[in-house]
């Protein structure tokens, strides 16, 4: 929408309406789901090894206690944006709350590994009703637009501060209690969701929705899983053939997915949201964010544990470092823009901050904790710009009835960027390792550095010292090699938005 057009509809149609308190405090009610959603992905870091000690999970059952979760949310979101449209968005919240609630319970007091997986499969469930449902609903009670973007601001920065929570939570809680603990805080959270939603949430759906388009929902998770898993796959096994099967084989159920959206007469996702002026910039840019975020902490977590030899928990505990700036970057962008910066140039610094994040990276050495945790602090400030912003600018371009899709289309566009970006630059990263390490060390050394650290252990005095120090140069080289991938692909993301985004006028 152009400065011209944006002047004709403000004078042709009232001012929308400001949130008051109500709004406001349904806000914070809405913010604790988001939190334990997002937690809820690493909150099992620490509890697997208790898990595995009570439990005695099958190495594949392992796994999919990890992993279910994740593959479930990242699959449905875009059938639950859908059908929170037509069949309310509060309803599904509510709906979703209960399942998570419940899950949560049973995930606690499971007695068995089949039990747990069946439990984290319903979480993640109740996580792909509530993520959508929390952004659609924070549209439609802020539809005055400085006060939206400020509410979609905490948004954005409360997911991103659940996912660096969930790890420490989980270490504190197996540390203190038992592994059935990091299910059980869920609970009052839920609870008072059930109890307050009602009451201080609208509730709020498509007039028009037309019948809902079941078979969307198999295409749509055919697209989605075997492509995401894939990419975790080739992140932490290298690439082999049956994962880049799995990627192409998702790519053509994405093909058959967009061709059914657009042939279906009332189709899940329509493509009429694509033709919003910015919606399409903004899935993009805010995918090219999240690859560059889960890109870096890919090698963060390794960096601090491996490398300088943290325990897990104090691995954790730093990496809450990069998060404190978190909380100012997103209102800071936000305030720019409503001063009368232009977009644009706020999410074109954006990119460039986090392209500078990564260039730090290429000082870091061995031992060079506090560089890296400020490195990762400037990177994730730049991309929390990024996201804050482009969220906005997809909800603003979106129509208000279609609020759930929209939400759901970024957020899936947020998985699969993260999961690309583990995949890309962990690949550059350990063909670089495999590159540095001594060509004289083991096999399972030459694999990665945990493999060789393992090695080394085995290993007599100073051979064993000497082929663990080599490997954690190599790592550290490998991750300033992907950090030079990282720096390039956003230092063009930052021209591209420049470009692509200055015109662009969404209230």
């Amino acid at each position: 929408m152009t400065n011209s057009t944006t002047h004709e509809t403000s004078a042709t149609q009232p001012p929308p309406a400001r949130a008051g308190r109500r709004e406001w405090t349904a806000l914070g009610v809405l913010m604790l789901p988001l939190l334990l959603v997002s937690m809820d992905v690493s909150v099992l870091y620490f509890a697997i090894p208790a898990i595995s000690a009570d439990l005695e999970p099958s190495g594949t059952q392992q796994l999919w206690i990890f992993d279910i979760y994740a593959f479930v949310l990242a699959g449905l979101l875009m059938t639950m944006g859908s059908l929170g449209d037509r069949i309310g968005r509060r309803r599904l919240l509510l709906i979703g709350a209960a399942a998570f609630g419940t899950a949560s319970l049973i995930a606690a007091y499971a007695d068995s590994a089949e039990t747990l997986i069946a439990a984290r499969a319903v979480l993640g469930i109740g996580g792909a009703t509530l993520m959508p449902s929390t952004m659609a609903l924070t549209r439609t009670m802020f539809t005055d637009p400085a006060q939206r973007a400020k509410a979609i601001g905490l948004w954005s920065g409360v997911m991103t501060a659940g996912v660096a929570l969930g790890s420490v939570l989980s270490g504190v809680l197996v540390e203190y209690f038992w592994w059935g603990s990091v299910f059980l805080v869920n609970l009052p959270a839920m609870a008072l969701l059930l109890v307050l939603g009602p009451v201080l949430l609208p509730e709020s759906r498509d007039p028009a929705p037309g019948r809902f388009d079941w078979p969307s929902v198999p295409l749509s998770m055919a697209a989605v899983l075997p492509v995401i898993y894939g990419l975790k796959e080739i992140a932490a096994e290298g690439w082999h053939a049956e994962y880049v099967l799995s990627i192409t084989v998702g790519l053509l159920f994405a093909a058959l997915f967009v061709h059914r959206q657009r042939t279906a007469d009332s189709p899940m996702i329509s493509p009429a949201l694509f033709r919003g002026h910015g919606f399409a910039p903004a899935v993009v840019l805010n995918l090219v964010a999240s690859f560059g975020m889960m890109g870096s902490a890919y090698f963060t977590m390794q960096y601090l544990q491996s490398v300088l030899d943290k325990s897990a928990l104090e691995a954790a505990l730093w990496a809450l470092l990069p998060s404190v700036p978190i909380g100012m970057t997103a209102p800071l962008a936000t305030s720019l823009v409503q001063k009368g910066v232009n977009r644009a140039y706020v999410v074109t610094a954006g990119f460039a901050i986090a392209a500078a994040g990564y260039a730090l990276l290429l000082f870091a050495g061995a031992d060079s904790m506090w560089l890296v945790l400020a490195a990762c602090g400037v990177l994730a400030s730049g991309m929390v710009m990024v996201v804050s912003q482009m969220t906005d600018l997809a909800m603003g371009a979106a129509p208000v009835e279609r609020a759930g899709s929209a939400s759901s289309l970024l957020e899936t566009g947020g998985e699969f960027g993260g999961a690309l970006g583990m995949a890309v630059l962990g690949s550059i990263g350990t063909a670089v390792y495999r590159d540095d390490i001594p060509a004289s060390a083991p096999a399972a050394a030459r694999e990665t550095l945990g493999g060789a650290l393992s090695v080394a252990n085995q290993l007599p005095g100073r051979a064993g010292d000497a082929l663990a120090t080599a490997a954690r140069e190599a790592f550290t080289s490998g991750m300033q090699g992907a950090a030079v991938a990282g720096a390039v692909l956003l230092a063009g993301s930052a021209v591209a938005a420049s470009v692509t985004l200055r015109r662009i006028r969404v209230k």
